[in-house]
């Protein structure tokens, strides 16, 4: 009778032994809900995470939202719903995706956010920058480059993204330490190309002697370039992106633009999964981590050309 309880014993504790090196086998996989699948900026992101995932071992789900809050939302409770080991999030909006991060929470699956943020104390680690800091240095740099005087447009993106708010926040007060610099025109909207030709076409038309044409990112910069080259100004009114996607230090390139900020997406995109997996592997991490930016203009275009994009 002891004998048989031994054995049994042993097939218990060799059954439990197998499940959890089964467990500990069984490749990570990690849920991404970025903001957009078009944005050549967040398809940057998408690769980053995938070469670290690459590294990894990792498996990885996305699901699409192309900047539409309510969208996002369902592909997060989608990941949530597949069991997913970790979600990776560029919340659309601050505050609507954050019942998401909740829900995630609540799962017990971490969720970290990249480039943009969201209102929630669910949110484990936000892997972004110093949007304010990015704007008062590029307010500083177009006061410099329009003379100190002179009007300016604001082409800002989403209004429920507090990174496009700060950015936004920034800029202004770079302009208000040049008392000649004044904003005559400001407007959110989407992300696109589209549109920021047709504000650019308004600004234009509403105010023919302004100087320079900040916008919230390189889509919409090459869009108000080319509002801006169809009037036969290129070159006459300064235009600010960022991203630094390979269009735009192109269009810096030629004079089109006149300065992107390079925000180095695709190591964004590995230092979020990067911080994902020290979160897995139980590291304590600060709520904020920040990553480096740098000004491309025509006096570093050349060298941004030629580095991976």
């Amino acid at each position: 009778m002891m004998r048989k309880l031994a054995v049994v014993s042993l097939a218990l504790a060799l059954a439990c032994l197998s499940s959890n090196l089964a467990a500990q086998a069984r490749p990570v996989t990690l849920g991404v809900a970025l903001a957009s699948d078009t944005n050549p900026f967040y398809i940057q992101v998408k690769r980053g995470i995938d070469a670290k995932a690459k590294e990894l071992g990792w498996n990885v789900s996305y699901v699409s939202a192309n900047e539409v809050a309510a969208t996002q939302n369902d592909g997060i409770g989608d990941l949530i719903a597949k069991r997913v080991d970790a979600i990776i999030v560029s919340p659309i909006d601050s505050v609507a995706v954050a019942p998401s991060y909740d829900a995630a929470a609540r799962a017990g699956i971490p969720i970290v956010s990249v480039v943009r943020t969201v209102q929630s104390p669910s949110q484990r680690v936000a892997v972004t920058g110093n949007f304010q800091k990015i704007g008062l240095d590029t307010g500083r740099w177009m006061a410099k480059a329009i003379g100190g005087a002179g009007k300016v447009a604001m082409i800002g993106g989403p209004a429920g993204a507090d990174l496009f708010r700060n950015f936004g926040m920034g800029f202004k007060a770079g302009i208000r330490e040049h008392k000649g610099v004044s904003v005559v025109f400001e407007k959110e909207g989407p992300l696109t190309r589209e549109f920021g030709l047709r504000m650019a076409e308004d600004i234009l038309v509403a105010h023919p002697d302004i100087r320079g044409i900040y916008c919230g990112n390189d889509e919409q910069a090459l869009g108000a370039a080319q509002a801006v080259a169809a009037v036969g100004k290129q070159g006459e009114i300064v235009i600010t992106g960022s991203n630094a996607v390979p269009a735009a230090l192109r269009a810096v390139k030629a004079g089109a633009i006149a300065m992107t900020v390079d925000l180095r997406p695709f190591a964004w995109g590995q230092l979020g999964t990067s911080t994902v997996a020290r979160l897995l592997n139980g590291e304590s991490l600060p709520a904020v981590v920040d990553i480096d930016y740098a000004l491309i203009d025509k006096t570093t275009v050349d060298q941004a050309l030629q580095g991976p994009k």
